[in-house]
């Protein structure tokens, strides 16, 4: 059985070198499996896998039960199972091995299988969305990143050419209208919001651009500008984001070419570019940079 629980854990997140690690599993439906190696837990009927929500107040975690598995020459593998029903919250999750009332101990990353989470198709006819990725932190913890969305327009490619982005994705969870397009707002400001025109559809799938110049000119707004996806004028926007596959962390990953912007050179702070990314939730932005004169 799957509990939810609000509950204070005070554990440290540097990793120490007696610390079990855990083995990961996905299916493709998003669940998760944790198999840890122990020795001697044989008749421990209270251990469990903490996943506890980082930042959040009141603390937000989820107990799974450990079950024995198989019996070896290691010791006891206990199971922790995760179902693609339970639903977890955004965010990143960090994992703990705990018996009882004992002080949680935080877990290591072992050796994921996560094939099952590469281009992956949700189902039509759900009415949520959660994605949930094992990943190491820069502590060597093990922690999972989780998203829960519905609709979800995910990216399948980003072309940055010709002063501008086009974006070939699919929406899950709505339907593609005649006036769908692209919309970009400023991340830290109210501005107008500038638009881009989605220029062919495939049932579900897209092809939209937006071009760089049109941010060039409400610039003042912010330099950071998040895509979103509206299906239709009535419709309400989707965040555009790449969030089908194994990576947690496009950020760090994957990284696009900058272009001049038209009209965006011969100030005193230097030339415009513009180049799009990935924030650390993996939704798709265009940032606005500046490079040095001489440059």
């Amino acid at each position: 059985m799957t509990a939810t629980t609000r509950r204070s854990v005070d554990a440290p997140d540097t990793p120490l070198a007696t610390a079990p690690s855990a083995d990961c599993t996905a299916d493709s439906a998003g669940g998760l499996s944790f198999d840890i190696a122990l020795p001697d837990v044989a008749e421990r009927w209270d251990a469990a896998l903490l996943l506890r929500l980082r930042n959040s107040d009141p603390e937000e975690s989820v107990r799974l039960p450990l079950v024995p598995l198989s019996d070896g020459s290691d010791g006891t593998v206990l199971r922790a199972t995760l179902p693609s029903t339970v639903p977890l919250a955004e965010g990143r999750w960090d994992a703990y091995l705990v018996f009882g009332e004992e002080e949680p101990r935080r877990l290591l990353p072992g050796c994921n299988d996560l094939r099952s989470l590469v281009d992956r198709v949700p189902r039509t006819d759900r009415t949520w969305l959660g994605v949930r990725i094992p990943y190491a932190t820069k502590y060597g913890n093990l922690s999972v990143r989780s998203w829960l969305r519905w609709p979800h327009a995910e990216v399948g490619e980003i072309w940055p050419v010709d002063g501008g982005v086009t974006v070939r994705g699919r929406l899950y969870g709505a339907e593609l209208a005649p006036d769908a397009r692209l919309e970009a707002r400023p991340r830290r400001a109210k501005a107008p919001t500038v638009t881009g025109p989605v220029t062919s559809t495939d049932g579900p799938g897209f092809t939209a651009r937006l071009a760089y110049d049109e941010l060039a000119r409400e610039r003042e707004a912010g330099e950071e500008w998040e895509v979103w996806l509206r299906p239709g004028a009535d419709a309400e926007p989707v965040r555009v984001a790449r969030i089908l596959d194994d990576i947690a962390d496009k950020h760090r990953i994957l990284r696009y070419p900058a272009q001049p912007v038209a009209g965006g050179a011969g100030d005193e702070d230097g030339e415009l570019w513009a180049r799009p990314y990935y924030t650390g939730a993996n939704d798709l932005s265009v940032r606005l940079e500046r490079t040095p004169a001489a440059a």
